[in-house]
């Protein structure tokens, strides 16, 4: 498989958009504990991403997808919370929760293609 740089993945572009709409939606935060737990989770999937596919090994690539995976069900998780304890209004709530859904099904559909014998 020919190399592709993280930046031209669609699912990276679209899990920045989201860690910058996570981030902004708790600027006037003062939940300090939550809000930087949902930032960071927010912030580990395009960084996951972007780790996996700088590495040499397809399983490493495949593992840090995985983590990314991971991160956006942490985020989605997060969201129920946030809306529970009237940090977030519903739409963005929902807003976030179908993002991460997303991410999530695109993370997979990479897992696997990269699974898949060479």
């Amino acid at each position: 498989m020919a190399y592709q740089s993280f930046e031209d993945l669609e699912v990276w572009k679209r899990s920045c958009r989201l860690a910058i709409e996570v981030t902004r939606a708790f600027s006037k935060s003062k939940d300090y504990i939550f809000k930087d737990q949902m930032i960071r989770a927010a912030i580990s999937i395009p960084s996951n991403i972007a780790e996996g596919y700088e590495r040499d090994s397809r399983l490493d690539t495949i593992r840090f997808l995985r983590i990314a995976k991971g991160s956006a069900g942490e985020l989605r998780t997060q969201c129920y919370l946030a809306l529970k304890l009237e940090l977030l209004v519903q739409s963005q709530c929902q807003l976030f929760i179908q993002e991460c859904k997303e991410i999530s099904a695109m993370l997979q559909g990479l897992i696997r293609a990269r699974s898949r014998p060479t």
